[in-house]
């Protein structure tokens, strides 16, 4: 059987207390740092005994964590009054002037200005700070430059595939012209002239070739006909 449902009350027996007391407040401190493990928490924790004995936990330091309730619990009382309010945007907007002051001569001293004051060392970590920088500019770089000569790559084997398509399509067209050539001119015309009449419309007389030609167009030849010779009677 299950462990039946315990009364929250205050236990009278004084060993008993004191055994859930000890029980107790060590699974609290345990739930308290996993809490600050697994959601990265600032955890601050303060038990006090009957007898006066203090136990603590503080996932940074306890110093830092009551000093940070202070601060935020003294923020919350100022909000709350419109006068404290105003000074405590006004100590916002002086604290974000200084940031942006920061960051001006922060952007001042990468550019190479305002280095008088810098020391040896102080110069040193800025020349760091811009040589990695510049690493990381040239590493943009090349991975650009190297996606654009793949898409380069890419957009040149297709034009090639194109070419050796059209390659295909302009030996078949010259395949059937030789075809009706013969069937106008007959086999013998074709053997003697075919070629140079093919020549001069600009087709290629061997078959199968890969290699890129240009037509060009020609004016067919004019033929004369002359009038057979009658005999006179």
């Amino acid at each position: 059987m299950g462990r039946g449902k315990i009364v929250i009350r205050r236990i009278d027996n004084s060993t008993s207390r004191q055994v859930t007391f000890s029980k107790r407040r060590k699974g609290l401190i345990k739930k308290a740092k996993e809490l600050a493990i697994l959601c990265d928490a600032e955890v601050g924790l303060v038990i006090f005994s009957s007898t006066g004995k203090h136990y603590e936990f503080a996932s940074s330091s306890m110093k830092s964590v009551i000093e940070r309730y202070s601060s935020m619990k003294e923020e919350h009382q100022q909000l709350l009054n419109p006068t404290s309010e105003v000074k405590f945007w006004q100590r916002e907007a002086a604290i974000l002037r200084q940031q942006l002051h920061n960051l001006q001569e922060n952007h001042r001293k990468l550019m190479g200005e305002h280095l008088s004051g810098l020391s040896v060392k102080d110069l040193q970590n800025l020349e760091n700070q811009l040589e990695m920088s510049m690493r990381g500019v040239r590493m943009k770089k090349e991975q650009l430059l190297t996606d654009e000569i793949q898409e380069l790559s890419r957009r040149g084997n297709l034009i090639h595939q194109e070419n050796v398509e059209l390659y295909k399509k302009v030996n078949l067209i010259q395949k059937e012209n030789m075809e009706l050539y013969k069937k106008v001119y007959g086999t013998r015309d074709v053997n003697t002239s075919g070629g140079n009449a093919l020549n001069s419309y600009g087709f290629d007389s061997g078959e199968g070739s890969d290699v890129p030609f240009h037509l060009r167009l020609s004016q067919p030849e004019a033929q004369t006909c002359n009038p057979p010779n009658r005999d006179k009677d």
